[in-house]
This record gives structure tokens, sequence and C-alpha cells, in this order.
């Protein structure tokens, strides 16, 4: 049983980078807001040497961790490692800096921000837990019948509130951002009349598996699939007959494929698989399928069985073409073969 593919890894790749870079300026700047803060006279004098070292030792963090390759690829776990070492940084700070007194408590505010848009509620819950208690060790210096006094915990939880409220706004805005970005990126490459990949989707999902099919040298097939009679049955039955038709159409080439399978519709009345780990011999065998679940699945409108059929072009990679554009064109020319030899049949390209 066919399920339409989500092509996720090289965007989501791309998305992380993005973020990754932008981790990054947030880094540099809890650093030189630190820096200056030190530079200005901020700290007192025999706190100095301690703050010096905290801005050596994260200094050292972002460089060997960001720059040496640490990690050669993106992930939302290494930017979880990032705002986790912020807050520790930011925490020794605050120590040396006048505690929960400190002009730079909301610095914390970078932490939450970054974790509310880049690893989703979950974790910006846990790390404002973590906040949390570093607000309380923050102010241990009251004596314990203070700390336990209503006015203390108060003033807490006062200071800890817009915080809170700050997670919580971000991670609302960020879950709508990414939504109604997923729900363009679908819209932008998903075909409205049948719901499969239109070209511009099926261009990114195929790059990346026949590039796979190339570097691996792993064989690879592509279906070209006509509906032969869409055309007399929009003059005859008119337009709503020949969508239900597509959408039947598709329906049955879906039922045939694997879950590793790309379709999409071509256009028209045109649909493209590609087969990935498949040699002519076994695409030939889904193509037949493919011809028959179409030919024995009649269409019903107003009452009529239309009975329809389709003609399927095949070739193959590699013996067919070395790149994808020629293995599709050799498909297209063997389709329009199987058109011309009588329809509702399968050509399998030859030289």
């Amino acid at each position: 049983m066919y399920v339409k593919p989500v092509e996720t890894l090289t965007i989501a790749q791309e998305e992380l980078r993005g973020i990754s870079r932008t981790v990054a300026e947030i880094e540099w700047l809890l650093l030189i807001l630190v820096l200056v803060y030190q530079a200005f006279g901020g700290p007192a004098a025999e706190d100095q040497a301690a703050i010096s070292a905290g801005l050596f030792f994260y200094a050292a963090f972002v460089l060997s961790f960001r720059y040496a390759n640490f990690y050669k690829t993106e992930s939302r776990w290494k930017i979880a490692i990032e705002t986790l070492v912020m807050l520790l940084f930011i925490t020794w700070a605050l120590w040396f800096t006048g505690k929960l007194a400190s002009p730079l408590v909301n610095a914390y505010l970078l932490v939450i921000i970054t974790s509310a848009l880049t690893l989703g509620k979950l974790t910006t819950m846990l790390e404002m837990a973590l906040i949390a208690a570093c607000f309380f060790l923050l102010g241990e210096d009251s004596g314990a019948r203070e700390m336990l006094s209503l006015a203390h915990i108060g003033g807490l939880v006062a200071q800890f509130a817009p915080m809170l409220l700050v997670a919580y706004i971000t991670t609302m805005f960020s879950a709508d951002i990414r939504f109604g970005l997923n729900q363009a990126r679908l819209l932008s490459e998903t075909d409205d009349l049948t719901g499969l990949y239109n070209m511009r989707g099926f261009a990114i999902v195929v790059d990346r598996l026949f590039g796979q099919a190339v570097r691996y040298n792993r064989p690879a097939s592509m279906l070209m699939i006509d509906s032969d009679n869409l055309k007399a049955i929009n003059d005859l039955h008119g337009h709503e007959a020949g969508n239900r038709l597509l959408r039947m159409v598709a329906k049955c080439i879906e039922t045939e494929l694997r879950n590793t399978d790309v379709l999409a519709r071509y256009g028209g009345d045109e649909f493209v698989v590609l087969l990935p780990e498949t040699p002519g011999n076994l695409a030939m065998e889904v193509a037949q399928r493919i011809r028959k679940a179409v030919a024995t699945a009649p269409l019903e409108f107003e009452g009529q069985h239309i009975e329809t059929s389709v003609s399927i072009g095949l070739a193959c990679y590699p013996e067919d073409g070395r790149s994808i554009d020629a293995i599709q064109a050799r498909a297209d020319r063997a389709m329009y073969l199987a058109k011309e030899q009588g329809r509702n049949g399968v050509v399998r390209f030859t030289a």
C-alpha cells in the first residue's frame, strides 16, 4: 500500500542550519553583553577574575562546539546542549554580579526565546524549571526563615513570572508560525485535485533519492502513466467526470506502490512514479499491476459504468540513462509508444 512519503530531511536540515546561525548570533551577543558589563566596571574587583574565567570557558565552548565540527550535522539536541550551557554561563555571571539584583538577570530571556523558537514546548518547560531552580539558588543569601516567607517567595515569583509569560507567548507564536509554514509548503508541493505531489514537490524528493541511486550505483526505475480516455470523458460527461477519473486513477496507482516509491501528478492526465531500488523486471511487474488495477476499476458516474485504461512507459537507471532528466524523457517516449500500439499497455524503453 502506497503511503505518500514526507520529504523532511533536506528541508529540516536547511531549517536547522538557519536556526543554528541565529543561535550562534545569540551566543556571541551574550558574550558581548557580559564583556561590556565587565569592561565598564560592573562587577566588584574581587569578582573580575571569576567573570573573566567564565567568559573564557564559554567562548572556548562556543568556538569548539560550533566551529570545530564537534557535531557535523545540525540537530535539535545540539541546540538544546547550547542553550543549557548558555543557562549555566548566565547563572555563573549572575553569581558574581549581584545575583538576582544583577542587571544581567534578564539575560535568561535569551535562553527562553531560543528554546521556545527552536525546541518546542516540552524542552522549554524543562529549561524554565531549571531557571526557576537557579532563581532559588541565587536567592539563597537570605536566611532560611526569610526564604520561606511569603514576601520573599512573592518577590521571586514576581521576577520569574514575566519570563514564564515570555516563554508561553513565544512557544505559541512559534507553533502558529511553524503550522503556517508547513501548510504553505504543503500547498506549494501538492496537487489540489489528487492530493499527490505536484512536479515541484516531486523534484525535491526525487533529487535526493536519485542522487543516492547514482552515488551507490543502485537501480531505479521511472514510470510515466497517461490516462487513455480523459479527453473523451470530458467531452461526453463533463469535467467533473474527468476529475473523478483522475482521482480514481491516482488511487489505483497508489494501491500498487510501496511507501518508498514517489508518485506525482505530472500534469493534465499524466502521472509519474519513481521506484527506488527497483530494476527493470520488477518495475515491469509494478506497471502491469497498475494497468490491470485501472482497467478493472470502471468509473461510476451518474449511474453509468465508464471503462478506462492507462498507457505506461518505463525507463530504468542506469541502462536507459545516467540522469533523472534522461530517464524521464525516455519513459515519456515509451509511454507514447504504448499509446501508439493501441493503449492499455506497458512499454519499456529500448534504444
